[in-house]
């Protein structure tokens, strides 16, 4: 249908904007704290406040996503976001920078943890077939992660401005976060080529959350354990434990980011194609556990090549569960509550892992060594091992066995 298709495109060009914006803003959100003189903790403290004010406004917005058109919802988010850029690039102060923290987009993760997630999926899954929903949750993973990995890149730019230009490193950088509120704009003219209505069989549902609800919310309590853990090791503060730990700059952090992304974006498509034989959960889980396992024994690492060579492994791995997840999640619920459903098992995703950065932040101002990759590691495990336990037996549509076959 060319329609669906032409949709499709433009969640996937809007996606690919607000990934490059985070990707930038992931890696220079700690170097521009710290250069404007905040500790390490405090730099844990922001990145926990901007986990939790995405959480709270995804939640809200996935549980009231059914009373309003989508693309009503997006463009309100596109303004968030412009917002949110020009707010960090004009003040400097703590407080001030905590609050917009709190009721911005602002995503110190290399993944998507926004308002954006939950709205995006659901019209998704809206438009394409069920045989062809992980294929294209695959390629919105890719996109996301390529653009992101470009924007690691990006965050090199400011460090170039100060050596060749003289610029101040704070006034340029100031400048990426003005980069990131057009970014916002460039999202939102895509957003408005999107149908005001999107059609649907589905009729409209008393509540968000009614058939689906029992095993949505055991979803989420699952994908709370897996966030809190995976809270200890959010980009920007991997960025901070390579700068304090092997004195790296943030241009060869970026370099290094860009090519775990890159990797990341790659496995999206081979995740989808190993889902097409082994099943969407298997998937999600025997790609996890190595990339756990490879978590825990980074800061054992005595050089730094060795870190490195253990993030590309688990970078190379540990993402496979985003489009799969996202796939799972979609197929097992009803068509009208799958915007209730995305958001309310893609918050924890920010609400869980909102307490985990001021620990790993706490921990780095203690120690250089990395306990926080030991925790994350950890928990991961715990949660891979649960997931598995408690939902072997639902599989998707797709999946279920032909009639009169077991």
């Amino acid at each position: 249908m060319p329609s669906a298709f032409s949709n499709v495109n433009r969640i996937l060009i809007a996606k690919g904007l607000r990934s490059f914006g985070d990707g930038f803003v992931s890696l220079l959100l700690p170097a521009y704290l710290l250069e404007l003189g905040f500790t390490p903790f405090q730099v844990g403290v922001i990145a926990t406040t901007t986990l939790l004010g995405s959480g709270i406004l995804t939640l809200a917005v996935g549980l009231q996503a059914w009373r309003f058109h989508y693309r009503t919802w997006l463009l309100a988010s596109t303004l968030l976001m412009a917002g949110t850029g020009l707010g960090f690039a004009l003040l400097t102060d703590f407080w001030p920078l905590m609050l917009i923290a709190l009721v911005g987009t602002l995503n110190p993760s290399s993944g998507d943890v926004s308002i954006f997630l939950p709205l995006e999926q659901s019209l998704l899954s809206r438009i394409v077939e069920d045989k062809r929903r992980t294929w294209v949750m695959a390629r919105y993973s890719l996109v996301g992660s390529l653009l992101a990995a470009f924007g690691s890149l990006a965050a090199a730019l400011p460090a170039l401005a100060a050596a060749s230009a003289g610029v101040a490193t704070k006034s340029a950088i100031q400048g990426m976060f003005v980069l990131y509120a057009l970014l916002a704009c460039g999202a939102g003219v895509v957003y408005r080529g999107l149908p005001k209505a999107q059609a649907s069989d589905a009729p409209q549902p008393k509540a968000a959350l009614h058939e689906s609800k029992k095993i949505v919310y055991t979803l989420a309590a699952l994908f709370s354990l897996d966030a809190f853990g995976g809270g200890f090791v959010v980009q920007s503060l991997v960025a901070l434990w390579l700068y304090q730990r092997f004195g790296m700059s943030v241009s060869a952090a970026s370099a290094i980011f860009f090519w775990t992304g890159v990797l990341t974006a790659f496995s999206y498509l081979v995740a989808a194609r190993i889902a097409a034989r082994i099943g969407l959960l298997k998937t999600m889980v025997f790609t996890h556990l190595p990339s756990s396992v490879c978590l825990i024994l980074i800061p054992f690492m005595p050089e730094l090549a060795y870190a490195i060579a253990l993030l590309f492994v688990r970078s190379a791995l540990s993402q496979m569960d985003v489009p799969t997840r996202s796939s799972y999640v979609m197929a097992v619920v009803p068509p009208a509550e799958r915007a209730a459903a995305a958001s309310v098992t893609s918050v924890p995703r920010s609400l869980a892992s909102a307490a985990s950065p001021v620990l790993a932040g706490y921990l780095l101002g203690l120690s250089p060594f990395g306990w926080a990759f030991v925790a994350g590691g950890v928990i991961k495990i715990v949660y891979d091992l649960s997931l598995l336990a408690l939902f072997h037996k639902v599989r998707p549509p797709e999946e279920q066995p032909a009639p009169g076959r077991t």
